[in-house]
């Protein structure tokens, strides 16, 4: 029998202005990654950043000239366009056409600049070409920053199906910078606050109580918090991913799925049209009026869980939720013998049992999760 362990490390670091030259955070992680100084490095940046960032191209081409010594450009950045069209199979072997024509080899690292999606395609791109290639990460929307951007997942949607098509592969480090975040819209801010919504609910009663207290300042434009919600989220995630003893999810429990089983049906079915912040608002509203339904869960703590996520301006889009086979059953429920099937045939639900607090369950009664369904629509 063989057998070999390996260590994997990489750090999230949070800084302001990535590529001001004085700033030498980006050539610090590469020297990190123990690659070969100067990296050939590629970057990817998204498209629709340059609406706020015109300049961001050049800094980039700037921040390589100040640092020959660390890095070599391979090629211009690329400009790919981000948002979950881009999560499909063509973009990511079109990019690997661009590693391709750049010479990239597994000494070369690909720097990744925008949203989750693009993070997605673009990473899941980098570990296939030549068997994997380094990635480094940038996010640049506060949920980037707080959840998928510090994870170790990448994948594409295929056949209709979320995520479908991915596979584990840690980046060489996440650098969160905190001017990306200036720029950002109320509902991306939002989107952002689900994901911090839901590890508090199940894992930090604190964290959950100080996003009660700095909501509204964090919707009126409070970058100092929106960035404290971020590193916090960043953290409890990044914890989670080192200490849950399951990194690359071979097991069936996935706690930091909370509220996603419904989410991802919700988004496909809409077409995209739910973003997955709004989604997943729903899908942990939805899994926690269960609960209460099944005793698990106290009656105010899913109170509590409403009036939160209405602070963050998470609306509830119950059309979804009305769409029906021909037998009359909810088009969503088909997202449980889904998310069994992406378990690999355990089903694993989170549910919290109070807020910081939670246990996993292995079955769902149907008719109570449909009754939970139709209460969180009539607002009880």
């Amino acid at each position: 029998m063989s057998e070999f362990s390996i260590t994997y490390r990489y750090e999230a670091y949070f800084t302001t202005e990535v590529f001001a030259p004085g700033n030498e955070l980006l050539c610090r992680a590469l020297q990190a990654g123990g690659l070969t100084a100067p990296v050939r490095v590629f970057f990817v940046v998204e498209k629709e950043l340059l609406q706020f960032y015109p300049e961001l191209p050049a800094a980039i081409e700037g921040y390589c000239r100040a640092h020959v010594s660390a890095m070599k450009l391979a090629a211009p950045p690329l400009l790919q366009a981000g948002g979950e069209a881009c999560k499909d199979i063509g973009v990511s072997l079109q990019l690997c056409e661009a590693f391709l024509a750049a010479r990239l080899c597994r000494q070369s690292c690909v720097i990744i600049v925008g949203g989750g999606a693009l993070l997605d395609a673009a990473g899941f791109a980098a570990a296939i070409f030549h068997r994997g290639l380094r990635q480094l990460r940038i996010p640049t929307t506060a949920l980037s920053q707080c959840d998928s951007g510090v994870g170790v997942k990448n994948g594409v949607n295929y056949l209709g199906k979320k995520n479908l098509l991915g596979c584990f592969a840690p980046p060489l480090a996440v650098i969160n910078d905190a001017a990306f975040l200036r720029t950002l819209p109320p509902e991306m801010v939002s989107a952002a606050a689900a994901e911090a919504v839901k590890v508090a609910m199940i894992k930090d009663s604190d964290f959950f109580a100080w996003l009660t207290a700095q909501a509204p300042a964090i919707m009126a434009g409070d970058l100092a918090a929106l960035a404290t919600l971020v590193r916090r989220s960043a953290e409890i995630h990044q914890q989670h991913i080192v200490t849950g003893g399951d990194p690359f999810e071979y097991g069936s429990a996935r706690p930091l799925d909370f509220g996603h089983w419904s989410a991802h049906k919700m988004e496909m079915l809409s077409e995209q049209r739910l973003s997955h912040g709004v989604a997943v608002g729903m899908g942990m509203l939805i899994d926690c009026r269960y609960a209460v339904l099944m005793g698990i869960l106290a009656k105010d703590a899913y109170t509590a869980l409403r009036a939160l996520l209405r602070a963050f301006a998470l609306p509830f889009d119950g059309a979804v939720l009305e769409l029906r086979d021909a037998g009359g059953r909810r088009l969503v429920m088909a997202g449980l013998e889904e998310f069994r099937e992406h378990l690999g045939g355990q089903l694993h639900i989170t549910l919290p049992t109070a807020i910081g607090a939670k246990i996993e369950v292995t079955s769902i009664d149907d008719a109570r999760m449909n009754e939970a369904m139709d209460l969180v629509l009539r607002d009880e």
